[in-house]
């Protein structure tokens, strides 16, 4: 254990930042899972949304989001934005549990601008604050749903292209399930989604091992029980089929992953229009874990190509 410390510190500075949002719920001691859905970010941004600095590692967003919770991402959330012959949809960013658009995207934001989309990204999954993405996964859905609509009037297109960190690839297919995105999508890329449950490292299987646990841990997290394997809500949304035929699906997973465990969990099954991706597989030297995977080159590489695979660059590793 030692020497894995001390040749990744990366690896461990991003645990201990996940594990600091994590005591943030604590701290705070907030139930947003019977908050209402706030349906705001479907607006153009507002003149009070600080617009952040790129940054180039989880920490340093966490660190701005605390402090700004309603930043958003540079590059994000131009709602004058037109899409070029190039990259014909918008690309739409949807966090993970316990973050906001702006830690999770404050890398792969500006990136996706600089290579010529239109891009965008909302808040979901609570009242106010930094630390969202904690209701209820179907209303999370209902969010995004209503976000993708003012995206698509905006633009003036009929699709989009969603990228999701985490819950946010769950919830993404829950909306293209469920609420119509299955017309409204074209491609969906998951960087490390919960497809088919997580044992939050041994936490989750023990809550649920206890008389209440599991209600108990929903009480301040409803999302993080409905990510729980087994769960009813997965139960629901993988019965039938995981996918539909007209959507492509890329799942980009890493085996240092201390949230999704164990880190296959994210994969989706087999089919023409699916591909699961290892980072390790692609880059056997590439480290990183679950909050940092949205920020390393590797992963930000095969998200672009999964948008553009006809102009599919290998990484540089």
């Amino acid at each position: 254990m030692r020497t894995r410390r001390l040749r990744h510190p990366r690896l461990l500075t991003s645990s201990l930042a996940a594990l600091t949002a994590a005591v943030c719920i604590g701290v705070v001691g907030v139930d947003r899972s019977q908050a209402s859905p706030d349906t705001s970010d479907a607006e153009p941004v507002a003149a009070a949304d600080p617009v952040g600095p790129p940054q180039d590692d989880f920490p340093s967003a966490l660190a701005y989001s605390l402090a700004h919770p309603t930043a958003v991402p540079t590059g994000a959330n131009d709602f004058t934005c037109r899409p070029g012959a190039a990259h014909p949809r918008p690309v739409v960013l949807v966090h993970g549990t316990m973050e906001n658009r702006y830690d999770n995207w404050a890398a792969l934001a500006p990136k996706l601008k600089e290579a010529g989309y239109c891009v965008y990204a909302l808040n979901y999954g609570g009242s106010s604050g930094a630390v969202l993405g904690t209701g209820d996964m179907r209303d999370s859905a209902r969010q995004l749903a209503d976000f993708v609509d003012r995206v698509r009037t905006a633009t003036g297109v009929a699709k989009v292209d969603l990228v999701g960190h985490s819950q946010g690839g769950v919830v993404s297919r829950y909306y293209i399930k469920h609420l119509g995105g299955a017309a409204e999508v074209d491609k969906l890329a998951s960087l490390s989604p919960p497809n088919h449950g997580t044992t939050f490292s041994g936490l989750g299987l023990l809550a649920a091992s206890i008389p209440g646990g599991t209600v108990l841990l929903g009480a301040a997290c409803k999302a993080c029980s409905q990510q729980l394997v087994g769960s009813d809500f997965l139960d629901d949304l993988n019965r039938g089929g995981e996918t539909h035929p007209d959507i492509a699906y890329t799942v980009i997973a890493t085996r240092y992953d201390e949230v999704v465990t164990p880190y296959t969990s994210a994969y989706l099954d087999a089919a023409p229009n699916v591909t699961n991706i290892k980072l390790q597989d692609v880059c056997p030297a590439a480290v990183t874990e679950h909050a940092g995977i949205s920020y390393h080159d590797v992963a930000t590489r095969l998200v672009l190509n999964a948008l553009d695979p006809a102009h599919a660059q290998r990484p540089t590793c």
